[in-house]
């Protein structure tokens, strides 16, 4: 999709609000309250202060090390010192408040902070889904850019494609700050979640909290934004949203995936045709609702599944942890094996036709590359990202090849459910 598409998208995304998406606002109920809560927040922002300085120390001596390093190297190992040096900052944004360090990393995307991949991909994990060719099968999530604010920037440190949204078709309240808990040990999170030709661009579509018809919610975003989309989300999975996966059961799946699937249909297209459509589903399901799911799927031809989004259970490995307690969706390793499961069941079911996203839980290549063994066509990492950094990017992809060599594949897509064969 060319660089201009995603400067439009971020426009039009813009435009069907009368406020940006997603933007939150606190006020004092009186005079005397704020007046109450001043000391506390000059500490807050004297330590911002501080924090702020060190990561501008940070970000200082890599540039300027990085000057000097440039003058001696080609370009492809300075692009891999330069990756490697953004490791020296994660310990610097650990220390922020994680919502902070969020809007950092997310304004750095968008300003060109970021290092720029130069080095082209291994061929062997080159594939092409839905007759668009992806350079390789690693995304980023939705959830990250939730208003295509850093689009290019986070396509150009490497990934394959990067998902934005959700996009809900008007602005919303997040849940009460704070909203997103690390858990340090298990490198997971809770996210109790606050909504708001370069590359292949998806975009996830939500419904707003307190509308009684989903499938128009749902029907306007494609209106709104299916033109600068390289494929489509239905996301009926967000534990954040209250009764929103209500619409995974058979029946109201089935009608709501029809009336979106029309109102695609009924747009105009070009040569290359509508943007494919997915549906984003919970891993908290039993075995008759994937059955259901999958019957939905491949009655109606859908373009694919994404397989998982965050889930509400809180397993041993973290349950005595107190941020545990919180509301949200619970993300990272502790999801990896709930969420392979769930897309081992769904590859059966489907019988392979239809591709599959793997997300939930991915930190490595090895992990990437056993999603895709148990069905995955593609894979998308989130939290793993926002632990390690940029750095995490190529280390993947590289670990990725060397396991389809190690194994004798040539390709992705001979990988994809080669447990099954």
């Amino acid at each position: 999709m060319a660089a201009c598409s995603y400067r439009n998208l971020v426009r039009h995304v813009s435009s069907l609000h009368s406020t940006p998406l997603h933007r939150f606002s606190h006020f004092s109920s009186s005079a005397s309250s704020a007046s109450a809560e001043l000391p506390r927040s000059f500490n807050k922002r004297r330590l911002l202060l501080i924090q702020g300085r060190w990561l501008t120390g940070a970000a200082i001596g890599i540039v300027v090390a990085g000057g000097t390093y440039v003058c001696t190297v080609d370009e492809a190992t300075f692009c891999e010192w330069l990756f490697s040096a953004t490791k020296l900052v994660n310990p610097f944004f650990a220390l922020l408040d994680p919502e902070v360090a969020h809007r950092l990393g997310l304004s750095a995307a968008a300003h060109g902070w970021f290092p720029r991949e130069k080095r082209p991909d291994p061929s062997s994990i080159g594939l092409e889904v839905w007759g668009r060719k992806f350079s390789n099968p690693l995304g980023l999530a939705a959830g990250f850019d939730k208003n295509a604010e850093a689009v290019e920037g986070l396509l150009g440190l490497g990934f394959g494609f990067v998902e934005v949204g959700s996009v809900t078709p008007l602005p919303q309240d997040g849940n009460p700050k704070p909203r997103i808990f690390r858990l340090q040990e298990e490198g997971d999170e809770v996210k109790n979640d606050v909504k708001s030709g370069l590359g292949i661009l998806g975009v996830n579509l939500g419904k707003n909290k307190t509308s009684e018809d989903a499938a128009a919610d749902y029907v306007q975003g494609v209106h709104s934004l299916s033109q600068y989309a390289d494929y489509l989300v239905i996301n009926v999975s967000s534990p954040n949203t209250p009764g929103l996966r209500t619409l995974q059961g058979r029946k109201q799946l089935q009608d709501l995936v029809g009336k979106v699937q029309a109102a695609r249909d009924e747009m105009k297209w070009g040569e290359a045709g509508p943007p494919p459509l997915l549906v984003k589903i919970a891993p908290d399901l039993s075995k008759d609702d994937l059955e259901d799911i999958a019957a939905v799927a491949l009655d109606l031809h859908l373009d694919g599944l994404i397989i998982s989004n965050t889930t509400i259970s809180r397993p041993d490995s973290v349950s005595r942890n107190p941020v545990a307690a919180e509301t949200g969706g619970l993300s990272g390793k502790p999801l990896f094996h709930l969420s392979t499961n769930i897309l081992k069941e769904m590859y059966i079911l489907t019988k392979g036709k239809i591709p599959l996203i793997g997300c939930g839980g991915i930190s490595s290549g090895e992990e990437a590359y056993k999603k895709i063994r148990s069905g995955a066509t593609l894979v998308q990492l989130y939290t793993a990202f926002a632990y390690a950094g940029p750095a995490l990017i190529p280390q993947i992809k590289a670990d990725l090849a060397e396991c389809l060599e190690r194994d004798g594949f040539k390709s992705i897509l001979e990988a994809v459910g080669a447990d099954f064969r």
